[in-house]
């Protein structure tokens, strides 16, 4: 009996779904790691990703042909292994544009309107001026890594009469990016942004990016917002930017290191926003992994290969 195992408990509605799909002899396994991890040996499918998982299903003699990751985010999976077995694995991109972006946006308008200066007096019981505030209309929006989030971001951007600069592999125009970079045209988009967005994944090629030269193109008036993946910037060199005043501020998201030690000088950074790695939460998140779930079974009963999604082992993403 082929198997699908979840590593997370489902609704009623969702195994409904998958139910209706899916042929009679599938049998489905889900709910806590007691009940899932006697199955994993014989999954064929395996929906969501535990790093202790792979003791068991990567293997010359493994029934595993696909994995669905439930997260965008392949960086830290076995892709070589995977790959070497002819494991199929694709992942959840596309559910998190609504939330990253509103997310992104919340931290340019805290910003420019220096909200978290007067969330820190609230705490304190004081009523102080922030000073002079400014506005992002007019500014200019440099999205490095112009995939779903960061054309969701430019279309925001737009909306609020920002110049919107975007950096992607390919060069390929977006409809709300008014001009588009290669990767050659990252250094010309450090000059030119106030606000440097950063969405890519962490891959051999994006690992510490950002590191002290990268922050001495950027204006001294510049935020750097980071929602992708922590490795794509060099801590230290960060901290210099901040201390030194080579930049204005930083919006963070992930970090190299997390949960982000207690000891870290970003915490007590007044320029600085943390928020712990949530900034693709969203009440609709399972929802929305469910459809690309379901999109994705279809396909692979009908062609034995799911249709979307699909996670290249080369550019691990």
């Amino acid at each position: 009996m082929p198997k699908i195992v979840f590593l997370r408990p489902l609704s009623q509605n969702q195994l409904e779904q998958i139910y209706t799909a899916i042929p009679p002899e599938w049998e489905v396994i889900h709910g806590d790691k007691e009940q899932w991890t006697p199955h994993l040996k014989e999954a064929e499918i395996i929906v969501g990703w535990i790093g202790t998982v792979a003791e068991q299903c990567l293997n010359p003699n493994t029934k595993l042909r696909w994995i669905q990751n439930w997260g965008a985010g392949v960086d830290g999976m076995p892709l070589a292994e995977m790959a070497a077995q002819g494991i199929v694995l694709t992942n959840a991109s596309g559910v998190h544009a609504f939330p990253i972006s509103e997310t992104i946006l919340a931290m340019m308008l805290a910003f420019s309107r220096k909200l978290h200066h007067s969330i820190r007096h609230q705490i304190q019981n004081t009523w102080k001026s922030t000073g002079e505030l400014d506005e992002i209309h007019g500014r200019t929006m440099g999205v490095i890594g112009v995939g779903e989030i960061g054309e969701e971001t430019a279309r925001l951007g737009k909306a609020f009469g920002m110049k919107v600069l975007g950096v992607r592999r390919s060069g390929k125009p977006s409809q709300h990016v008014d001009q588009m970079f290669d990767n050659l045209g990252l250094d010309e988009v450090l000059r030119l942004s106030d606000y440097i967005i950063v969405t890519l994944p962490l891959t051999p090629e994006t690992y510490r990016l950002f590191g002290r030269r990268e922050f001495g193109l950027m204006k001294a008036s510049a935020h750097f917002i980071n929602i992708g993946r922590g490795g794509t910037t060099d801590t230290d060199a960060l901290l210099g930017a901040l201390r030194e005043g080579k930049i204005a501020g930083a919006g963070l998201d992930v970090f190299e290191q997390e949960p982000l030690p207690e000891t870290s000088p970003l915490w007590q950074m007044d320029n600085v926003i943390i928020t712990p790695h949530n900034s693709g939460s969203t009440v609709y998140y399972d929802d929305r992994a469910m459809e690309i779930f379901m999109k994705n079974i279809k396909a692979y009963l009908q062609n034995g290969q799911p249709s979307c999604n699909l996670v290249d082992f080369d550019k691990h993403y």
